[in-house]
């Protein structure tokens, strides 16, 4: 779809009907929680009544319903709360998006719990496809991802976890990439010795074990010393 492929998205109040015209990909993700400029989510600034006629709503109407003449607050509110009316083809491609970012979501924060290992994303995928699971395209990925994990643990055993590594950073790497390292989890504890060595414990999502320790290994040319302490 290409960038200026508008879609309407219509929200309905106090027997009044609001809309607006966006970009339905950068709506979805908006909606997410992505920090995207608004200019980029939505056609214009303008709030319509009918937008495929071009009928303005009026300041009045908008303070109303609304009770603000900030447009951008009354924008964002359209973009959250209100229904875009799609095509057939949109939806689809729209609802196949969002299915992969479940799945990519999934498999970043669940494990096995029999093993603590991570659950690779084609094995998400089938066991989604035989639990017949249903996308909402408007829900959130996170709070869509915990219904999905909950319908998948009746036909394969898996836990949305969270896994807890310790990095040793030997004295030749640790003042150059403490901060790199940092930045790849929730930083639980950070020591500091007399060698010049330093010592993290970092919270990450357990799904990606692998991933950052890989990470790691390569930031650190193989030096570091990584543990898995925990997965809870």
């Amino acid at each position: 779809m290409s960038s200026r492929e508008y879609v309407i998205i219509r929200f309905e109040s106090h027997g009044k009907k609001f809309e607006i015209l966006v970009n339905p990909d950068k709506a979805l993700e908006f909606r997410e929680g992505k920090n995207i400029p608004l200019d980029e989510v939505v056609h214009g600034d303008f709030i319509y009544r009918d937008a495929r006629k071009g009928l303005k709503a009026s300041p009045e109407e908008i303070r109303e319903v609304f009770g603000t003449d900030d447009n951008k607050r009354v924008i964002e509110e359209i973009l959250r709360k209100g229904e875009m009316q799609l095509t057939t083809e949109q939806r689809r491609r729209l609802l196949e998006a969002k299915r992969r970012m479940i799945i990519n979501y999934i498999a970043r924060s669940a494990v096995d719990p029999q093993t603590q290992k991570p659950i690779p994303p084609a094995r998400i995928e089938a066991a989604m496809e035989q639990a017949k699971v249903s996308i909402d395209l408007y829900k959130r990925v996170e709070e869509q991802a915990m219904d999905v994990v909950r319908a998948l643990s009746k036909i394969m055993p898996i836990k949305i976890a969270r896994a807890i590594i310790k990095v040793r950073l030997p004295k030749e790497h640790a003042s150059r990439v403490i901060g790199i390292i940092t930045r790849l989890g929730d930083v639980k504890k950070k020591n500091f010795f007399q060698d010049g060595s330093a010592e993290v414990e970092l919270e990450i999502p357990a799904g990606m074990q692998s991933e950052i320790i890989l990470k790691i290994l390569s930031i650190t040319k193989g030096d570091a010393v990584v543990n898995v302490v925990e997965v809870k």
